[in-house]
């Protein structure tokens, strides 16, 4: 089995992924919490801790997730997060897409930063082995289907508008980019939608 790279993304349904005002200290923007409360109730818990405490189909998208063998986010993402401390789960790699490389203070073992998202995402693809990429950041995603490198989109669409905030697909080219529904699940609060990438032009 192909490694796939994966964007994992919980949306509004008016397509937001962050609330107004989102920065540091307050990476979902005013509001955007409401679209991580299908698993997240304490934004301190690690990843093994909000998994623990899921069931049905939100611990089945949840265990996905933690299965990933490699990460790839964009740089803006990665320190609103605070580079999850150098282990995003289970000590897997971790590319992050960015022009610049980090300050001394940013670095950690299993972190690498990379200019390219093609190239991250092949590198990517390579420490993952069989495993799926996971990629975080709006930007990010948008880089890697302009590339051609983006595999698959699970959309966690929270039925709620946010009205403003980060869109997901903001300000995209006008290329048509079809998509196969290949699987959707309903789990209280969310619905979870796979796509599969299928062509762009």
């Amino acid at each position: 089995m192909m490694s796939r790279t994966v964007l994992y993304m919980s949306m509004s349904v008016d397509g937001f992924i962050a609330g107004p005002n989102d920065g540091p200290g307050n990476g979902l923007g005013d509001g955007g919490h409401r679209l991580h409360e299908w698993f997240l109730t304490n934004a301190d818990d690690s990843h093994k801790e909000v998994v623990g405490r899921l069931d049905g189909a939100h611990r089945e998208i949840m265990d996905e997730v933690m299965s990933t063998g490699a990460v790839v986010v964009g740089r803006r993402t990665f320190e609103l997060a605070d580079g999850w401390g150098g282990d995003h789960h289970d000590g897997v790699p971790i590319f992050v897409l960015s022009r610049h490389q980090p300050t001394a203070v940013a670095r950690w073992p299993a972190v690498t930063y990379v200019s390219d998202v093609a190239d991250a995402m092949h590198a990517a693809k390579d420490a993952a082995g069989e495993r799926d990429v996971l990629v975080h950041g709006a930007s990010t995603a948008q880089c890697a289907l302009a590339a051609g490198v983006l595999d698959e989109l699970q959309i966690h669409l929270v039925p709620v508008l946010l009205g403003q905030g980060r869109r997901l697909f903001e300000n995209m080219p006008p290329d048509h980019i079809e998509l196969e529904l290949l699987r959707a699940v309903d789990g209280p609060g969310v619905q979870h939608l796979r796509y599969r990438v299928r062509s762009a032009g």
